[in-house]
């Protein structure tokens, strides 16, 4: 069912829907392929055909529009979430750009975004793409979610965790850089997300950081998407699963601006660790806490300096 890219990242195909049935044993060997994946790199590709042709060209249309809009209109994109908002002309990354819609599964988030950027009449194509869109990954996230939860043993708390999370699809821009320009587009960084899942154009850029400490240079190839945990994640399954570091960084000779579509989950109900995955072997890490309060805890100077954001935020004791 998944293989070895030559980036060394497990894919997975999604697109053969008769082999990939809950209950069947190519679910089962899936679902433990993931698992391990996620703790050992802490991402892999899924081949998904959700998304079609047509879909695949509105969604990058849509990001052309948006960021081609006056940056006074941009900044009205705030949130009361740290990072959910714009972030853009910054000095220290010059490359990057990117726009969050909060509660992007729903036609009401994906609305009040659109409303803010187009005052004047809205914008209905880029609305109902973006929903269709998020909507479309969500449904790979929920498999995603399943599959681990199945392979770690704790199926039951599935449909809790499924009717908690909420979603923000960002937009991101990394443009090409200019002569004697940084190519870092994005620093080293953990995603606070409990699921992060990543779509891009043509150009590449993604770097993640594995377990054993090598970078991998992520390709995607056509109808993939990276699956990748986050620090929720990582607190979740009480540390097994790596939340990984991962940077983007352009090419000088490319002159194409990479486009990333990406669909973050967040957890409305407590972060915490199922009961089953603390024993003597792996003793328990970290408290419970709210989603937003590790966002806010980030948000910090204390929680940006920090080495180890988790243990910082939530770990417990030794």
């Amino acid at each position: 069912m998944g293989s070895l890219s030559p980036a060394k990242l497990l894919v997975v195909d999604f697109t053969k829907k008769g082999n990939l049935t809950p209950g069947t044993s190519c679910w089962s060997s899936a679902a433990n392929e993931i698992r391990h994946a996620l703790e050992e790199q802490g991402c892999f590709i899924a081949m998904y055909d959700g998304v079609s042709s047509e879909l695949h060209k509105a969604i990058f249309h849509a990001a052309d529009e948006l960021f081609d809009l006056p940056p006074e209109t941009k900044v009205q994109n705030v949130n009361e979430k740290p990072y959910h908002g714009y972030v853009g002309q910054m000095s220290y990354i010059p490359l990057h750009e990117g726009l969050g819609i909060d509660y992007a599964t729903t036609l009401e988030g994906a609305q009040s975004f659109t409303d803010l950027m187009w005052p004047n009449g809205g914008n209905k194509y880029f609305c109902e793409n973006t929903v269709s869109f998020a909507r479309t990954v969500e449904k790979l996230d929920h498999m995603v979610v399943r599959m681990l939860f199945e392979s770690y043993g704790v199926e039951k708390y599935c449909e809790s965790h499924i009717g908690s999370a909420t979603y923000l699809l960002r937009f991101l821009k990394y443009r090409a850089p200019e002569l004697n320009e940084t190519t870092l587009a994005f620093p080293s960084h953990t995603d606070k997300s409990f699921l992060t899942i990543l779509y891009q154009n043509q150009v590449s850029g993604l770097e993640v950081r594995a377990r054993d400490g090598e970078w991998i240079n992520v390709e995607f190839p056509p109808n993939s998407f990276v699956v990748m945990a986050g620090d929720a994640c990582k607190a979740w399954s009480n540390d097994r699963v790596l939340s990984p570091n991962h940077k983007v960084t352009m090419d000088t000779k490319g002159k194409e601006t990479r486009y990333t579509a990406a669909l973050f989950s967040f957890l409305s109900s407590n972060v915490q660790v199922p009961e089953e995955l603390v024993n003597d072997e792996h003793p328990l890490q970290f408290k419970p806490f709210a989603h937003v309060d590790l966002l806010n805890f980030y948000n910090t100077d204390h929680g940006r300096r920090s080495q180890d954001i988790l243990k910082d935020f939530c770990g417990i004791a030794a």
